[in-house]
């Protein structure tokens, strides 16, 4: 029995080592389709995501990657070298939990055999709360948008991700649809935050500083 144990054990510790993971460019490139029909007018990129730091983890650019992503293929004209003030991003708060113990508990039981047939080891479950600020030139907020986002990410054979990037990759996935919330709110105003981005005037050096430091 003692053997079977250490068996088990020895298993569980290597199954993150076997994880055949899913491509996280899924989860960070995957924002909407649709672009705005009147983009705003190109604009500097700030993020707070201090609440999400992880500077163990290998996607510790991932907020930036999926906020700058999102941005320029759907909300504003990158095309246009002037820029007339800034979206800052603020990640507000994160939960995140461990989920699966059953599952453990089944896994040893089994010698690992039921992740052969794709059944998880564990899971991880977040939810991330995050606003958008749209200001301009001067550094005046023209609008705040809030949204709340949920995920589930497995760990898993064939279908999953290793224990090593699930848990960050929950966080980003869940920020991926609070982003898709805040998304319709902005577009909604398109037309005003147009004429009252353009109406500021483009960021010179100093407005810049001023923008992205509110």
């Amino acid at each position: 029995m003692n053997s079977l144990l250490r068996y088990s054990l020895l298993c569980l510790s290597c199954f993150p080592l076997l994880v055949s993971c899913v491509s996280v460019d899924r989860v960070i490139f995957r924002p909407h389709s649709a672009a705005f029909e009147n983009r705003l007018p190109n604009l500097e990129l700030a993020i707070d995501h201090s609440t999400l730091d992880n500077t163990d983890s290998l996607l510790a650019d991932a907020p930036q990657q999926l906020f700058q992503h999102e941005v320029t293929q759907n909300i504003v004209d990158p095309t246009d070298n002037i820029k007339f003030g800034c979206l800052k991003l603020t990640i507000t708060s994160v939960v995140n939990e461990r989920k699966g113990k059953g599952f453990q508990v089944l896994q040893m039981a089994t010698l690992m055999a039921p992740s052969l047939l794709g059944v998880p080891l564990e899971y991880y479950r977040s939810s991330v709360r995050a606003q958008v600020q749209v200001i301009n030139s001067h550094g005046k907020v023209l609008g705040c948008y809030r949204g709340v986002g949920y995920s589930t990410v497995q760990v898993a054979l064939y279908h999953g991700y290793s224990q090593t990037n699930a848990s960050r990759l929950a966080d980003i996935d869940a920020l991926r649809h609070a982003l898709s919330q805040i998304r319709p709110q902005i577009e909604g105003v398109s037309d005003s935050l147009r004429t009252k981005l353009l109406a500021g005037g483009p960021m010179g050096p100093l407005s810049g500083a001023t923008a992205l430091d509110r």
